[in-house]
């Protein structure tokens, strides 16, 4: 009995923080998460990425490449790509909201090398976010081909 008292209280405190976001606290919420989840790439932080990642999230490349949760943490354990730029174009960052989703459009300039060969890009991308129990969660993203 203990058990089931303590799930209900746990489960009504997930619901309560959930009945209680506005629209405009979720917007802020996930605008700092997707940008310390930029940071984190940037900084190849794989405990920091994993943590906002949810279990199933994938990315779609603008060449239709798909990487996996598991590709993008094993590529930051291994560093693979050193960025000395990875930052969104200040200004550009757009929160939409409803209900438990939420989808983030930036533009992002990145430089660095991968395997050793240079690169310098500059792409829009659009990031999904899930409500889950947990909080928000980095669902689903899609990156453009490079800009000219």
């Amino acid at each position: 009995m203990r058990r089931i008292c303590a799930a209900l209280l746990a489960l009504s405190g997930s619901w309560t923080a959930a009945a209680a976001a506005t629209p405009q606290s979720d917007r802020a919420e996930v605008a700092r998460l997707d940008t310390e989840f930029q940071s984190a790439v940037k900084n190849n932080d794989a405990a920091t990425m994993a943590r906002i990642l949810h279990n199933d999230m994938v990315l779609v490349l603008g060449d239709g490449r798909i990487n996996t949760r598991a590709e993008q943490l094993q590529e930051a354990r291994d560093r693979l790509i050193e960025y000395a730029i990875q930052d969104e174009d200040p200004g550009t960052q757009t929160v939409r909201v409803y209900g438990d989703t939420a989808v983030v459009t930036a533009r992002l300039r990145i430089k660095g090398t991968s395997r050793g060969i240079a690169f310098e890009r500059l792409l829009w991308f659009s990031d999904t976010y899930v409500r889950t129990a947990a909080g928000w969660r980095y669902f689903f993203g899609q990156a453009s081909l490079h800009l000219p």
